[in-house]
């Protein structure tokens, strides 16, 4: 696994207070974004909100949680394939995680925290309803402008509708190595928009001449997703990514993915259909694909993606 490139994706700052849509400001990044998820399918965004405090507070948390012993973490279960807890095992032996299905609705949060801590654990779930909360209106922000800048503001209720949230919390063991040892396979996601948060770095992002980049420590990074890119057929970059480790240090980091409700058919508009852009992908279920993703006949395909859906 060769050493990767530093820190060239774009930033996008999202601070600004003027940052409305219709703004003038909102009009320039809208254009970043287009332009940065055409070239990279992902860039790193600068948002006051979720501060460099909240996430350290949100870290914090997750070393608390994946302390806990594992008998507690098993706790963590799901009727969805990836949203429950994931052990260690040999093909990803650093990884784990933990999945918080619609973490903005108070009530999981505070359940999850429940059962893991039968005392409750208010830290944790402030923490994370305050991180959540921010890292929302931001992924929703990023959403909306991908929509105007393609003239789809007519799907766009529809759209932003059509999406509940996963909060995903891992935790990279320390290899203790000088060397760089693999943390997550390359992958691209398979949901709609991803955001995530890591602290110190490990986050690889592979361009398309195929080198790989490194996402900065403490950095945000969005990224698109296999049904947004079948959605907007094809029109923006789906990024391959993986996590590299090395050092003596544990690597907590989160993700918070859109995911198409259950139900809800990924069909391409017809606005982005014609004979220069012809479709490329056949209209489906998501949870419906996540079931095959996860089934042997899957495994025996180059891009599970693809055999399931592309025309």
């Amino acid at each position: 696994m060769g050493s990767e490139a530093q820190f060239r994706l774009p930033v996008i700052d999202f601070s600004k207070q003027d940052l409305k849509p219709g703004s003038p400001e909102w009009d320039l990044v809208k254009s970043q974004v287009r332009k940065a998820l055409e070239d990279y399918g992902c860039f790193e965004a600068l948002f006051d909100k979720a501060s460099l405090e909240l996430r350290n507070a949100v870290f914090g948390g997750l070393k608390e949680l994946f302390d806990l012993p594992l008998e507690t973490k098993m706790l963590n279960v799901s009727d969805k394939p990836s949203h429950a807890y994931i052990a260690p095992h040999p093909n990803a032996p650093l990884y784990e995680s933990i999945g918080i299905e619609e973490p903005n609705i108070t009530e999981n949060l505070e359940s999850l925290a429940n059962s893991f801590w039968p005392q409750g654990n208010a830290s944790f779930s402030k923490s994370v309803q305050s991180i959540v909360a921010h890292v929302s209106e931001l992924e929703q922000m990023v959403r909306r402008m991908i929509l105007e800048s393609f003239g789809l503001e007519k799907y766009m209720e529809e759209h932003m509708n059509s999406t509940r949230y996963l909060l995903r919390a891992m935790k990279y063991t320390a290899p203790h190595t000088i060397e760089t040892k693999l943390g997550s396979r390359d992958h691209t996601d398979k949901n709609i928009v991803t955001v995530l948060c890591q602290g110190i770095e490990g986050l690889g992002i592979q361009l398309k001449d195929g080198e790989w980049i490194s996402a900065r420590p403490n950095s945000l990074t969005v990224m698109i997703g296999d049904s947004l890119y079948a959605w907007l057929n094809g029109r923006l970059h789906t990024p391959y990514h993986r996590v590299m480790m090395k050092g003596n240090k544990a690597r907590y980091s989160f993700g918070l993915f859109s995911n198409p409700k259950g139900g809800y058919i990924i069909k391409a508009p017809e606005e982005l259909v014609d004979e220069e852009h012809p479709l490329l992908f056949k209209p489906y279920d998501f949870e419906e694909f996540l079931r095959f993703f996860h089934s042997n006949a899957a495994l025996k395909s180059q891009s599970a993606f693809k055999t399931y859906c592309s025309v």
